[in-house]
């Protein structure tokens, strides 16, 4: 079986991951993916009642939603994380995103190191919208464009393989460990976005996410890598997981939002 799948009540495709989110996404043709940022954070249930709302103020389905992004107190242990995760995909299940084990929502979960919430909250969400004259489809989307995509977050950990002892450079934040942990986080960038088929040249924001100084990387890694022409952004978050040390995500998308909730 292809590890790209079609989710045809979204207007996506997506790489399977596991149980919590998928590797990745890309809008399928007529369709564009919108990024809507929180104002502020909210609360994962309440910000669920709100992209449900947006969703329908944009003419959108529930099934349009293709990305989340979350903010956490601060790093689990590997079955806290799974634990929140039940929860989380609950609502997904419910809102019939997630069926038989597969899950087409990408999702960044990192955990700031200042100014962390009291409880989960979501940061940011994509979802995707009709092309041309559809309800929400942005002005500069067409037919033509560039497929808009959004690459989900990754650590330094391979998912199929054990935890905590695969961990790349596990427990070295030294210069040369953090080379070793982006080296592979990048390549799993490269990867996902190659399984989807897209376009790396179009890649629109860069996210790192560490407590870690990875400046001296910048010139030998990320901007060799081609992911820094869109920009990069540094959040001082810790990754989900403890004993992770480093996660990136990145997108190519043409339109962004905010939304306050009051």
């Amino acid at each position: 079986m292809s590890s790209v799948l079609v989710f045809e009540p979204g207007g996506y495709a997506f790489q399977r991951g596991g149980v919590p989110y998928s590797a990745g996404v890309i809008a399928m043709p007529g369709f564009a993916i919108v990024r809507t940022r929180f104002m502020r954070p909210l609360p994962v249930n309440q910000a669920f009642n709100a992209i449900a709302g947006h969703l329908k103020s944009q003419g959108r389905p529930l099934a349009a939603l293709c990305g989340a992004e979350l903010r956490s107190p601060q790093p689990f242990s590997l079955d806290g994380f799974r634990e929140f995760n039940a929860g989380y995909v609950s609502v997904l299940e419910n809102w019939g995103l997630y069926k038989d084990g597969i899950n087409p929502v990408a999702r960044s979960n990192v955990c700031p190191a200042f100014d962390a919430p009291a409880e989960p909250c979501f940061h940011a969400f994509s979802y995707t919208v009709p092309v041309g004259n559809g309800a929400g489809a942005p002005a500069s989307a067409s037919a033509a464009a560039p497929r808009t995509f959004v690459i989900a977050g990754s650590g330094e950990w391979p998912e199929d393989q054990p935890f905590p002892e695969s961990i790349v450079a596990r427990g070295d934040v030294s210069a040369q460990g953090m080379a070793r942990k982006v080296e592979y986080v990048l390549r799993t960038m490269r990867e996902r976005a190659a399984a989807l088929n897209a376009d790396w040249s179009m890649i629109t924001a860069t996210q790192v996410y560490t407590v870690h100084d990875f400046h001296g990387l910048l010139a030998t890694h990320f901007a060799v890598a081609g992911v820094t022409s869109g920009g990069l952004t540094w959040h001082v978050c810790r990754p989900p997981i403890l004993e992770l040390e480093f996660e990136m995500d990145l997108r190519s998308v043409a339109t962004e939002r905010m939304l306050l909730v009051r």
